[in-house]
């Protein structure tokens, strides 16, 4: 089950569980007994409306739910061996598409959030990876927490030994910025 939605019965915690509120980013406590709609299931985290609030659960805590964690949700990148700036960058963008915002079923790239990758060598094998990227509101307090998401993802490409991911604010995202897909996806075609 990897798609946006899965399972959308209510669940029972079965166990205390970390969460992250949305979209204050503030860390949270889930106890056992609560009811849970799971809402979305993408890119390693469980989304999930507790108690009338919307909470972002780390895929490895599934089981409290009563769900089998799924970790082969992001795969690591292939090493074929073979590195340049341009295939560290087309790795780096592939692992930032298994970023998702918490509260619709698109990742980062489609929703036009990044709006830069550029890998620079710092020697023969290894790479420095630079991510500009912004939010869909300034004030959303997922931003540090969706960063250091997309940070992570990015040390697990093959060469890669150093990422930073910048959050910025200009230019100002809107909608014009998505993909034609994500518009799609969220019924948005104008």
């Amino acid at each position: 089950m990897g798609d946006a939605y899965g399972e959308t019965d209510s669940r029972t915690l079965t166990r205390d569980c970390a969460a992250v509120s949305v979209p204050w980013g503030r860390p949270e406590t889930l106890e056992a007994g609560n009811y849970a709609l799971v809402t979305q299931r993408l890119g390693g985290s469980i989304t999930v409306m507790c108690g009338g609030n919307l909470y972002r659960i780390d895929e490895r805590n599934a089981d409290a739910l009563g769900l089998e964690p799924q970790l082969a949700d992001t795969p690591a990148p292939a090493d074929d061996g073979e590195r340049s700036a341009a295939s560290i960058e087309q790795a780096a963008w592939a692992q930032l598409g298994t970023c998702f915002d918490p509260e619709i079923p698109i990742d980062i790239v489609n929703l036009g959030l990044v709006y830069a990758c550029t890998a620079e060598p710092i020697d023969k094998d290894s790479y420095r990876l630079a991510v500009k990227m912004t939010l869909t509101a300034p004030g959303c307090g997922m931003g540090t927490l969706i960063a250091d998401e997309a940070r992570e993802k990015l040390l697990t490409i093959p060469g890669v030994e150093e990422a930073e991911v910048e959050l910025v604010w200009d230019p100002p995202w809107s909608r014009e910025m998505m993909s034609e897909a994500a518009r799609l996806e969220m019924g948005m075609m104008w």
